[in-house]
């Protein structure tokens, strides 16, 4: 099968090429690139190969470019590090992947599923509907540097975050550790930063991370009362009309 093989990560064009070598199919690679240039360039020079794996992210961006100035008739398979949110923007539009760093049986399954639908075309994708899903998933904080005592920063994970709650008027966050930090921002202002697979605006006073429920609770009225690790010493109620929200969430 000539396969051509578009990666910039030399750890990852291992990885995908020791997994290669463990499946049963025969791989003739016959190019590879690291960049939008660089494979539009070698597509220009060379017939159209069997099978490609792409890498989404390259040398000079986002390999979705490469769709705007030519079309690949043979399948693809895109290589990414996106996470499970992220992934369902793939699913969504009948896109192969195979998720880093890729196993040999994940990539049996992927040849296996190729060779039942045998050489059918990548069917018609919109690349740039993807993309806008890809993107908003990256513009998600992922840290913040919180300002502490005199001229020093703090920098905080926002993985380590269990919960941000307001405490008369002024926004504060609890880790997992249970360290607790001002903050500047609004609720509602970290509501939009705020990747929300990983938060839930719960009222007016909590903004809340997935792992920090330890358990819930059916209250009057329609309610719930979240039970949250470390604990807040209040009660955390979700009103009947954010239920429903709250259970698709979780």
């Amino acid at each position: 099968m000539k396969t051509l093989i578009i990666e910039d990560e030399k750890a990852a064009l291992r990885n995908l090429k020791a997994a290669m070598k463990e499946v049963e199919a025969e791989f003739e690679i016959v190019g590879e690139t690291d960049s939008v240039t660089g494979t539009l360039e070698w597509f220009a020079s060379h017939s159209m190969p069997e099978l490609v794996f792409m890498d989404i992210h390259l040398a000079d961006g986002s390999a979705f470019g490469i769709f705007e100035q030519i079309d690949i008739t043979c399948p693809i398979i895109f290589t990414t590090a996106y996470d499970e949110y992220a992934l369902q923007a793939f699913r969504v539009n009948s896109i192969a992947y195979l998720l880093k760093p890729i196993s040999s049986s994940d990539l049996q399954k992927a040849v296996d599923k190729l060779k039942m639908f045998g050489s059918a075309v990548q069917p018609n994708i919109d690349f740039q509907a993807v993309m806008h899903a890809l993107k908003r998933e990256e513009s998600y904080k992922t840290h913040f540097l919180i300002p502490v005592k005199g001229d020093r920063f703090v920098p905080v994970c926002v993985d380590q975050i269990s919960y941000f709650y307001i405490d008369e008027g002024a926004v504060k966050a609890v880790t997992q550790s249970a360290e607790i930090f001002d903050f500047q921002q609004t609720l509602d202002e970290l509501a939009e930063l705020l990747n929300p697979r990983l938060f839930f605006r719960a009222n007016r006073q909590y903004i809340i991370a997935h792992k920090a429920v330890t358990g819930v609770s059916l209250w009057f009225g329609g309610r719930m009362v979240l039970q949250l690790t470390p604990p807040t010493g209040e009660k955390v109620i979700i009103s009947k009309a954010r239920v429903p929200a709250f259970k698709d969430w979780f």
